[in-house]
């Protein structure tokens, strides 16, 4: 199902306060809290058919699949997250708890389960490792002071310019005792266990980098962000952005699709609107990009200005984030027929995570250095309503963008027989892993398709096909122009790249976007809010579910 309005077939009409580039779920809840709390009209531009980012699902005859959101976490109905799903859904949406055992570790023969529940989750590790106790425990405290310091990190990203200058280094202090390590450097000091690192460290793959490169903020983040269990969207990735686009609409706003910006307009140092590839200009006094910050500023912002303010200088201090390829997988059968359970598998050949990762980027036809495996039909109550009689699984495998870029300029199923050959082998090395925790699934396969880095880049637009923008390193954490005010009057930033990875760190750089913009603790405001009463929980079909 598409989502939004067709430019192409309609055009634009009117007049709007707020022009939003890009649909992803940061632009989007800039807009929906834009039009709720200032009663802004936001006009919010797709170059994708159908709006949502990484949120979005696709189909092919009996089946969907989503392409970015897998599990999500902290949406009990008391969690901050929630209540910003709730706040620019009214509530709309509904999560299917994914059970006790969200993540399962695999390394070689060894299972390690991750249990909802920071002490179920504590009281697995303590039995996996009894000699580590101490260290497992230090850690929990040392996740837990990291994601308390972040409150100040991330709020002072919203703060107006001079009072940051101010305030900001000693609200960015306490995170960046920690946050300018990596990985492997905190969890080190705590232990010399080579098991338990690599266990503790099975979910990098949600942050896009091994232990030895990623900064432990991420990490900690990301980690304390499951301890309570995953959920998934009732209903598939695509209901967030149905749910959202009522609040936009309400308030006069229209989420356009098929409507690619080609320049942002700057007059004396200020945002005035934006020019389509078509050549239309469409004007606003306040524009925020959600199209992540390299391409806004190297290829969306004049070059002139972006040098003037130093930006393509600071755009050299930091790097993309890691491609991939998901293999997209049909059964005609369901989840429950089939046995398939609610679990993420992190399927690892030994515990070696940043050797592996080297070797393989070495050489394409060492060992896959991490296949994840996920099973949203399992996830979604309401699927078998969509496709009875059905079930998809998605395996998700690290793919270098230097593999596929001399193919970067040519047409899907256009590519040759080099290219597809490529495609194979690593749809062969996937299904292994697949195969491996799943055999009964090699006999019932109907339906089997592979995206490569060249999906990522044409679909989302990043020149180097990365699924999560910007890296998550250290050095990227100490850049203290990724936030959502620019140099430039009247232009913001919003999404990931000024938060964290994910879906909801996401979201949270829309609130942080709009908190710059208004002058307003969005934080606060949604946190204080009485939470919306759920609705009933999804048991028969609805319309806007169609394939």
């Amino acid at each position: 199902m598409k989502i939004g309005t067709s430019y192409k077939q309609h055009g634009i009409e009117g007049t709007y306060d707020v022009i939003v580039i890009g649909s992803g779920i940061g632009g989007l809840a800039s807009a929906a809290l834009l039009a709720k709390h200032a009663r802004k009209r936001v006009l919010v531009l797709e170059r994708h058919y159908t709006a949502g980012g990484f949120t979005h699902t696709f189909h092919r005859p009996g089946y969907e699949w989503d392409v970015g959101v897998h599990y999500i976490g902290q949406t009990q109905p008391k969690a901050l997250l929630r209540r910003a799903f709730d706040e620019i859904t009214n509530g709309a949406l509904e999560w299917a708890d994914m059970g006790e055992v969200y993540d399962t570790i695999l390394i070689g023969e060894d299972r390690y389960e991750f249990r909802a529940g920071r002490e179920n989750w504590r009281r697995r590790m303590h039995a996996y490792f009894p000699k580590e106790t101490r260290a497992i425990d230090r850690y929990l405290e040392l996740v837990e002071r990291c994601v308390k310091s972040s409150q100040l990190f991330f709020a002072e990203k919203a703060l107006p310019t001079a009072l940051a200058a101010i305030l900001g280094p000693a609200m960015r202090y306490p995170m960046m005792r920690l946050g300018a390590k990596s990985t492997l450097e905190v969890i080190r000091e705590l232990t010399d266990d080579s098991r338990l690192l690599a266990v503790l460290t099975g979910q990098w793959g949600d942050y896009g980098l091994t232990p030895a490169d990623s900064s432990f903020f991420i990490h900690a983040l990301v980690t304390n962000h499951y301890f309570e269990g995953g959920a998934y969207p009732v209903g598939g990735a695509s209901r967030i952005a149905q749910a959202v686009l009522p609040l936009i609409e309400a308030a006069g706003g229209k989420v356009m699709t098929l409507a690619e910006v080609d320049e942002v307009l700057v007059e004396k140092n200020t945002a005035v609107g934006v020019r389509l590839a078509d050549g239309a200009v469409h004007r606003a006094s306040t524009v925020i990009s959600d199209a992540g910050v390299a391409n806004t500023l190297g290829r969306l912002l004049p070059s002139d200005v972006a040098s003037r303010h130093g930006l393509d200088r600071s755009l050299n201090r930091v790097e993309p984030s890691l491609a991939h390829a998901s293999l997209y997988l049909g059964f005609k059968k369901t989840a429950e027929q089939l046995g398939l359970g609610k679990s993420n598998l992190w399927v690892y050949p030994d515990e070696d995570h940043d050797s592996n990762v080297a070797r393989f980027l070495a050489d394409k036809d060492a060992p896959l250095p991490v296949a994840y495996l996920s099973f949203p039909s399992a996830k979604d109550p309401d699927f078998e309503n969509r496709h009875p009689g059905r079930a998809t699984v998605e395996v998700v495998a690290l793919a270098p963008y230097d593999w596929f870029q001399k193919w970067e300029d040519t047409r899907w199923k256009k590519r040759g027989a080099e290219y597809e050959n490529l495609k194979s082998t690593l749809t062969h090395k996937m299904l292994r892993a697949l195969y491996g925790q799943c055999p009964a699934l090699e006999a019932e396969l109907d339906h089997c398709e592979l995206s490569s880095p060249l999906s990522t880049r044409h679909f989302a637009n990043f020149a180097n096909g990365e699924i999560y923008g910007l890296a998550h390193t250290p050095q990227r954490f100490a850049e203290r122009w990724l936030r959502p005010k620019t140099p430039i009057r009247g232009l913001y930033l919003t999404g990931a790249d000024i938060c964290s990875a994910g879906v909801g760190g996401a979201l949270f750089g829309g609130v942080l976007t709009v908190s710059s913009l208004l002058g307003k603790n969005m934080v606060k405001t949604i946190a204080r809010r009485p939470r919306t009463a759920p609705r009933p929980a999804a048991s028969k079909p609805r319309e806007a579910h169609a394939a």
